[in-house]
């Protein structure tokens, strides 16, 4: 994103900081923003990453002795709504929120879904690599809108010259099964055995069932697919050594009689299967879900790294609570901490270790900051 896009409202709110303020409920605080928000991407988003190298954001510097990250190269969290936005950062164990102007928003919020995207789903960008969901279509069989292609792209190599040159970018296009559609599911790069890996969630009359997609010699093709399961659309929650087994896991939430459930699942030999405890049990438990409300968009979760493992942070069946979970040794809901409001728009963390803290957007507009470690 250019800094045509973002100076007009960042230069407009040049050092206004100001830490979390209002106590909710136990364990959770509220954000004191002046407008209410709609949107929230975690560190690490395209979003996030374009206001963070901005060259603009006043983030506030650290006291002598602290642990925190200042300036540009800190983690920011970016919240907007029709009437503002905000870059939220971690200094000192509080976060910091630095407004952002209504021009800057349209920007930010424009950016992130390229033209003949599905509406609502941002691109997935890591290094690199990007991939989008294109082409919105009828699903099979069933009621809503999906995509018929998944369009990945890739920064390729430049040879090293003396005179400037445009960086090459590879573009494929993987379609999903004839008789499927790609369900309104943002994609999550990741990396399996060594090679860039496009997960996503695929749809037609029988359910919903998770995909994997791979480049090989032929190119990128859906390598490896799930069961189909009834109901509303899967979620991807996370991709993660969870179990601390050595690989990544893939934590998925969806309907199962009747009730929202959470498994996780293992893809390896070109074949996705659920991952299993030392037990022999799969490694699943009702009572999660992090899929936003309504159709599609960013989901509810984020990962949250700590004693040498990574925990996933997501809310409850209702959505009234944040629950942290741990999968070592199998599935442990390690804190559940209720919310001033259902979560409805996004979940982020901020930091890591004892420091680290959740944002969760609520349906009423408001962020709630969440200590995973009270």
């Amino acid at each position: 994103m250019s800094d045509r896009v973002l100076r007009p409202g960042l230069l407009a709110a040049l050092a206004f900081l100001f830490p979390a303020l209002a106590a909710a409920e136990p364990g959770a605080t509220l954000l004191d923003l002046p407008f209410a928000a709609s949107a929230l991407r975690a560190p690490g988003s395209e979003v996030a990453v374009a206001v963070a190298t901005s060259g603009l954001l006043p983030l506030a510097r650290p006291k002598a002795g602290s642990r925190e990250p200042a300036g540009e190269g800190a983690p920011v969290a970016v919240a907007w709504g029709e009437a503002g936005g905000a870059a939220l950062t971690l200094v000192d164990g509080q976060v910091r929120v630095t407004l952002l102007g209504r021009e800057a928003v349209e920007g930010l919020a424009a950016a992130e879904t390229p033209r003949g995207a599905l509406p609502g789903l941002p691109r997935a960008v890591s290094g690199g690599l990007s991939a989008v969901l294109a082409e919105p279509v009828a699903v099979p069989g069933r009621a809503g809108q999906g995509a018929g292609r998944l369009v990945i792209r890739e920064r390729q190599p430049v040879p090293m010259s003396a005179e400037p040159k445009a960086v090459p970018v590879a573009t494929a296009t993987v379609s999903p099964a004839p008789d499927a559609a790609f369900a309104a599911r943002s994609p999550v790069l990741t990396v399996f055995d060594g090679r860039p890996t496009v997960v996503v969630v695929t749809e037609n009359e029988a359910g919903s069932s998770l995909a994997v997609a791979q480049a090989a010699e032929a190119g990128w093709s859906v390598r490896a697919r799930g069961p189909a399961a009834p109901g509303r659309p899967l979620q991807v929650a996370g991709i993660a050594d969870f179990s601390g087994s050595g690989r990544p896991q893939i934590a998925v939430t969806g309907p199962a009689d009747g009730a929202a459930r959470l498994r996780l699942w293992t893809y390896e030999g070109g074949a996705l299967q659920p991952a299993q405890a030392a037990s022999g049990q799969d490694i699943a438990a009702p009572g999660y879900d992090a899929a936003a409300p309504g159709e599609g968009g960013p989901g509810l979760s984020a990962l949250l790294p700590r004693d040498g493992g990574v925990d996933l942070a997501l809310p409850v069946a209702d959505r009234s609570a944040l629950a942290i979970l741990s999968f070592k040794g199998g599935l442990v809901e390690r804190a559940r901490v209720p919310l001033p409001a259902p979560a409805a728009f996004g979940v982020a963390t901020l930091g890591t270790g004892p420091e680290a803290r959740l944002l969760v957007g609520l349906a009423d507009g408001r962020i709630a900051v969440v200590n995973p470690t009270p």
